[in-house]
């Protein structure tokens, strides 16, 4: 048994989203005293977090306020930084948001992580700061692409991490997540969008461009890759991709999908769910080799699996009116 977390204290940053919660819940499940930077809300929500409330602490904030992050990073084993805005529709209609808070607030972060001399922090990059595939299987090597204002940001927070460890020395590892799917996930994205419209049992599914290809991650694995990236000394000052290595259609998902929900709906296209031209990521296909290699993770949920267990969880869940599917 893995004992490396027992006692240990850990921040995540963006811990009350679906990621976050978890690798909360792995977090605690493994011994760690988990502290989660959630951003401020005046109505109390607590996202998915509300199960754990009795095991963990909850420090509300916003990772803009310097202050505030280096006070919650104080005498911590590890930082997890996942605390950021992702959808990238709204990154075109506010991308000075998406700059403060992406990069300006990674930069407090990991100088309050040099500051408060924390052990580890892990920052969250994302396979869109590839843009389409120029190769594939895409490796840490391959060039970055902003295709999006969202992509751009998040390039920008990669470098002002890393920037960090080369001027500093501050132990900075980035996770580059490839499409993480799974319960809790926001209707934004394909699958939960497509399959909260397959349980509800409409005959038609209005969706935007079915030749990109996608290269899909079972949630619980990429908490679990999070945190062996922690826990190995390999993986300081380096940027790892977390993907299944595995490539498959946005058409192929939602034909898998209607076999999973048994519904056989029509499939038609629709142009207001297409991103702009330029803008399209057509190919992402993860090269995990040297995660595998630095660390003890590797991906265990099938496809299938994964998307058997996210159909059963969203049964369960109110069903969603169809001005919301957004797909």
């Amino acid at each position: 048994m893995n004992n490396f977390w027992k006692n240990r204290s850990v921040v995540v940053t963006g811990g009350e989203g679906f990621i976050g919660s978890v690798l909360t819940e792995e977090l605690l499940r493994a011994g760690a005293r988990v502290t989660v930077f959630a951003h401020y809300k005046p109505y109390g929500t607590r996202g998915h977090l509300s199960h754990l409330l009795d095991d963990i602490k909850i420090v509300s904030g916003d990772i803009r306020d310097a202050e505030q992050i280096r006070e919650a990073t104080k005498n911590t084993d590890t930082v997890f930084h996942l605390a950021a805005l992702i959808g990238i529709p709204y990154s075109y209609a506010a991308p000075h948001t998406y700059v403060t808070t992406n990069v300006e607030g990674t930069r407090n972060v990991v100088a309050a992580c040099q500051q408060n001399g924390v052990r580890r922090v892990v920052h969250t990059s994302t396979s869109e700061v590839y843009g389409t595939a120029l190769s594939v299987p895409i490796s840490e090597e391959h060039p970055l692409q902003p295709q999006s204002p969202y992509s751009a940001t998040k390039i920008g927070a990669d470098a002002i991490a890393m920037s960090y460890y080369h001027s500093y020395d501050t132990p900075v590892s980035i996770c580059r997540p490839f499409n993480t799917y799974g319960p809790r996930q926001s209707a934004r994205a394909i699958i939960p969008a497509v399959l909260q419209q397959l349980l509800s049992g409409v005959d038609e599914l209005k969706v935007g461009s079915l030749t990109p290809t996608r290269d899909f991650t079972f949630v619980s694995d990429t908490a679990q890759g999070f945190m062996a990236i922690a826990e190995s000394d390999k993986t300081v000052g380096r940027t790892l991709n977390l993907g299944a290595g595995e490539e498959i259609s946005i058409g192929a998902l939602i034909e898998l999908l209607k076999k999973i929900t048994q519904n056989s709906a029509r499939v038609v296209h629709d142009p207001e769910r297409t991103r702009p031209t330029g803008s399209e990521v057509h190919r992402l296909l993860a090269d995990n080799r040297l995660v595998r290699s630095l660390t003890r993770w590797q991906p265990t949920v099938s496809l299938k699996d994964g998307l058997t267990q996210t159909a059963e969880w969203l049964a369960l869940q109110p069903i969603l009116r169809a001005s919301e599917y957004a797909v």
